[in-house]
């Protein structure tokens, strides 16, 4: 069997010198350092899979895998970025250009926050930066809002703007990466990866309520989640399957959830009584010869239930009753909303049968990551189970990391 590849998390010093390292390699001709470095987890999902466009509840916590950005303001509106993942080349714009289908490549994600800023009166001028990232790329674990929270918090430190002081101003913040995710970079999510990057705390998850008419920072509250007095971990398991949120699929449901909620007459999906579903699901019948909308709308609303009763769960400090939730999430994503992969229930079957308290895929979908709820002492044979799995099943080796609840954006050095 092939060892298994562990994901290391960097620590801050570390980042830090990478980005400043890059920095002056990227622009040294022009002299002079950084105004400073900051850095965004990327996000973890424990229960909530595309319930936050349907108005409904997640449940993420931040990862220890962080973005790292190093930026200098500049006097005039020209944005110039480098990127340890894209070496050798040099994005650039110039803001006054920047409008939704002006600007294309990764570079819309980061000149989009700058945007948004601007769009919601907050002002911000032209900036030389560079970003490095131990977020896995592709693995559904919300790299690019890690991008574009590490790039809000620096914007607003250098800006004067004072937004990253309190949760208000986060919440503030969040709404500008969602901007620039939607209307620049093009890709059609909710807010629970920029709100999980930019307001998640160390040992607790974040309970994103995304019910229509609450204001950024009431849709956010802190759950304890802190693992190790349980003696319990999350394993996290990059499939290696490409995750990509921007080839239709995801757009594809969400407007299906739209419709039927149309047809239902109700704003979103969580308006729907989960003990009338079966009466919601009779009416969808005429309009759906295929059962595709049904199968939608009962996922959406068992999980929306399914995320009520994990936090009820955790708050209580019943975390090692939460397995079965997160085993049913999984089964409704794969079967109703059919955003699962080979690979991902691959990763469920196996740490299941290792010992896996639960698992089930974690974000998107599609390919990316799934997570395993494992007994800390049984962290090796649950890995060792899935490598041999993908082994035998002649698969790309996956990557695996650890997942404890860590902190919210923030400079670092």
């Amino acid at each position: 069997m092939s060892t298994p590849e562990w994901l290391e998390s960097w620590s801050d010093e570390d980042g830090a010198q990478r980005v400043r390292a890059l920095f002056a390699q990227v622009f040294g001709e022009d002299g002079g350092e950084p105004d400073g470095v900051w850095a965004a987890p990327g996000r973890v999902n424990l229960i909530g899979e595309h319930t936050d466009y349907n108005g409904g509840l997640a449940l993420p916590t931040a990862l220890p895998h962080r973005t790292y950005v190093a930026l200098r303001h500049r006097d005039d509106d020209t944005v110039r970025l480098g990127s340890a993942q894209a070496p050798g080349t040099l994005w650039t714009a110039s803001l006054a250009d920047v409008a939704p289908g002006t600007v294309t490549g990764w570079g819309a994600y980061v000149a989009g926050v700058a945007w948004a800023l601007g769009e919601a009166g907050h002002p911000v001028r032209g900036f030389d930066a560079v970003v490095d990232s131990c977020v896995p790329f592709g693995a559904g674990l919300s790299s690019s809002a890690a991008l574009e929270c590490a790039v809000a918090v620096a914007l607003d430190e250098t800006a004067g703007l004072g937004l990253a002081a309190d949760d208000a101003g986060r919440a503030t913040l969040v709404t500008a990466c969602v901007r620039a995710e939607n209307e620049i970079a093009g890709a059609p999510t909710g807010g629970m990866d920029q709100a999980a990057s930019l307001r998640c705390t160390a040992e607790h998850a974040l309970l994103v309520d995304s019910r229509p008419g609450l204001s950024a920072l009431d849709s956010g509250t802190p759950v304890p989640f802190d693992l190790a007095p349980a003696d319990l971990t999350m394993l996290v398991v990059d499939t290696r399957a490409e995750h990509a949120l921007v080839d239709g699929q995801y757009a594809e449901r969400r407007a299906t959830c739209e419709r039927a909620a149309a047809l239902l007459g109700v704003k979103t999906l969580r308006d729907v009584d989960p003990d009338l579903l079966e009466e919601t699901l009779a009416a969808l019948a005429p309009h759906d010869a295929d059962g595709v909308l049904r199968r939608r709308v009962r996922h959406v609303v068992t999980e929306i239930a399914r995320t009520a009763r994990f936090r009820d769960l955790v708050t209580d400090g019943r975390v090692a009753e939460v397995g079965p939730l997160m085993v049913a999430s999984h089964v409704s994503l794969r079967d109703d909303y059919e955003v699962s992969a080979r690979e991902l229930d691959l990763v469920v079957d196996a740490a299941l049968d290792a010992g896996a308290l639960g698992a089930r895929m974690t974000g998107g979908g599609f390919g990316g990551s799934a997570i395993a709820l494992v007994r800390a002492a049984e962290v090796d044979a649950v890995v060792v189970a899935v490598q041999g799995a993908f082994d035998a099943a002649g698969l790309r080796a996956p990557g695996f990391l650890l997942a404890p609840p860590s902190a919210a954006a923030g400079r670092v050095a």
